[in-house]
């Protein structure tokens, strides 16, 4: 199948995806508030929608990307580069800010099904974050001279919704629980945090170097 990555990539690939995915962040925030203020329909609903954005991201990325290549593999090199030094910046981000976990608790039935998941569609598609991961990620898991590039950056989006929903399941089904458990225990927070920022900078450097040669 001509879609899929080699084996050594996609390893390393699901490594960064669920590395990300339990990096808490707005999405995640989003899920754990709407379940607990308005139930777990509510927090199923939230979380589709956030994965309906990233979706979105993949499409976007796929075809811009495929694009660019199309009109200059120097300018896919750029991106690349510039990629690496988001990922690194992403690092230091973590080490100096921590995670961002924001659970609101107010608004308890206060929210609809529906009202969640285009609430979770609208938190995905601008944060600002999400944007540059989609674009700058992606495309380090690709060659310029990959005939099947598109259909390899679709693949790598999707497979990280497809990964990720089994997990955000678990977190919803035990969501105040997960958000006590958490509160009490700071130094896990950190410790992924610190998880995040090493396996991150050494993709950037990795990158970085795999241009350079």
């Amino acid at each position: 199948m001509t879609f899929l990555p080699d084996l050594t990539t996609l390893i390393t690939y699901t490594i960064a995806s669920l590395l990300l995915f339990i990096t808490p962040g707005p999405d995640m925030s989003l899920w754990l508030s709407r379940t607990i203020g308005s139930g777990r329909s509510a927090g199923v609903a939230s979380m589709m929608g956030t994965n309906v954005g990233c979706i979105v991201h993949t499409l976007l990325a796929a075809f811009g990307v495929s694009a660019l290549i199309a009109a200059s593999q120097t300018g896919f090199f750029v991106l690349k580069i510039v990629g690496a030094g988001y990922l690194l910046w992403l690092a230091v981000d973590a080490i100096r800010n921590g995670s961002s976990l924001n659970v609101k608790t107010a608004d308890k039935g206060a929210s609809s099904v529906m009202t969640s998941f285009i609430m979770g569609i609208t938190i995905n598609l601008t944060n600002p974050k999400v944007v540059l991961f989609f674009i700058t990620f992606l495309p380090q898991f690709v060659s310029a001279d990959d005939p099947h590039v598109t259909g390899k950056l679709l693949f790598l989006g999707l497979y990280f919704v497809l990964i990720n929903i089994p997990g955000a399941f678990l977190i919803i089904l035990g969501a105040e629980k997960l958000v006590n458990w958490l509160k009490a225990r700071p130094r896990v927070l950190r410790g992924i945090d610190y998880s995040f920022a090493g396996v991150f900078a050494f993709f950037a450097f990795k990158i970085a170097l795999t241009q350079g040669k």
